[in-house]
């Protein structure tokens, strides 16, 4: 049986509290912020916890889809069914869980990865994801560098070329003078 294969998807998500009167003189707060999708750098501002969940839902939407590509019609149903449900359970338990992440932080991160988690293993178990990260910064310098290496050593075979090309065009030359005489 083959090694079951991961894909992450990671998201930053930062919130900024706005706290107001209303034009009552009733105290208001207001909750903001944006989300980014760090291996795509897709970002988006939201003041509604529902544009958050989508936001995650298309992306991780896309990585199953991507995954999913080669998979029969049944694995792909079977697999979107398994998906449609982790949604299922965040739609009911995103309210409590973003209540209770409020009072105490340390417990809302746990409950989250633990769904994740259980939904990961669930789908890991049908189905095998290529490993497939987006490069990061030091990835692309790595690149850059190995390319301008690459370059470097492209115009010094270049120039060896063009010396052996001017040897040789001065021994032909030599060569025709000499039977030549």
């Amino acid at each position: 049986m083959p090694a079951k294969k991961d894909e992450t998807a990671s998201f930053v998500l930062r919130f900024n509290q706005k706290i107001f009167e209303s034009e009552t003189g009733e105290p208001q707060v207001q909750w903001r912020g944006n989300i980014r999708h760090v291996q795509g750098g897709d970002e988006k501002r939201f003041s509604e916890f529902e544009d958050v969940v989508g936001f995650i839902q298309e992306k991780l939407a896309e990585l199953t889809i991507q995954a999913m590509e080669d998979k029969s019609p049944e694995e792909q149903k079977g697999i979107l069914s398994k998906s449609f449900d982790m949604w299922k359970r965040m739609a009911m338990d995103a309210p409590k869980m973003v209540m209770e992440t409020i009072k105490d932080p340390m417990k809302g991160v746990a409950q989250v990865q633990s769904q994740i988690i259980q939904v990961k293993d669930e789908l890991g178990q049908k189905l095998e994801i290529d490993s497939w990260r987006a490069s990061s910064k030091a990835d692309s310098k790595n690149i850059m560098d190995l390319l301008q290496k690459l370059a470097t050593d492209v115009a010094d075979l270049n120039k060896k070329v063009d010396a052996i090309s001017k040897e040789e065009k001065s021994k032909t030359k030599r060569t025709s003078s000499k039977k030549t005489k």
